[in-house]
């Protein structure tokens, strides 16, 4: 299981329900299922993953969340899981606003594209920076709404929402001291642990 998966299931309490969106081959919510006695659902729109989360016991529903999540009811889950996934919406605000309707609390991870590699990337070459945690080119990329650590943190309080913890991770998803100290320019992804 990928770290940031890992340290978002520390932040889950034990016999949570956990709706995970864009769960792509369910690794966290079997993870979860099995060491934290989780239940709950993925919402996937790939083919193959969805096959895979099937595969192995993994409930898994087909569905664009960009066209909504009025199917969920008003506060049915603890926790909504959205990792690496944001940037890829269209209202990403918007998003956050159902995430925090139909759960409790709300955790994000996102690429930080305030990370020093894609400032002097952009500076230095005058293209789009592509790197392990944003593999494609400008033309070819599901992203669509680029932020920065310190943009994520923004929205979050012009919502009022409370942030419960965050985390700032560099490359190999470790929480170092500088990640800490200037997230917004040393965190290659932003973790985000949020509630009304």
């Amino acid at each position: 299981m990928r770290a940031d998966l890992e340290l978002i299931s520390d932040w889950i309490a034990p016999n949570s329900r956990v709706l995970d969106l864009g769960c792509g081959n369910g690794d966290l919510l079997d993870h979860l299922a099995e060491h934290k006695n989780t239940t709950g659902y993925g919402l996937e729109i790939d083919a193959d993953n969805i096959n895979l989360c099937i595969e192995r016991g993994i409930p898994v529903l087909e569905q664009d969340i960009d066209a909504g999540l009025e199917n969920f009811d008003l506060q049915s889950f603890d926790v909504v899981v959205m990792a690496h996934a944001l940037q890829q919406f269209r209202r990403p605000d918007l998003l956050l606003d159902e995430m925090l309707r139909i759960g409790k609390e709300a955790i994000i991870t996102f690429p930080n594209f305030g990370h020093w590699r894609n400032r002097i990337h952009l500076g230095v070459k005058g293209h789009m920076p592509v790197s392990e945690f944003l593999p494609y080119n400008w033309y070819d990329t599901p992203n669509i709404h680029f932020c920065t650590f310190s943009d994520f943190r923004d929205l979050c309080q012009q919502k009022d929402l409370k942030v419960l913890r965050w985390a700032a991770v560099d490359g190999q998803l470790r929480n170092h001291w500088w990640t800490r100290m200037m997230p917004n320019l040393f965190s290659e992804t932003a973790i985000f642990h949020v509630s009304r």
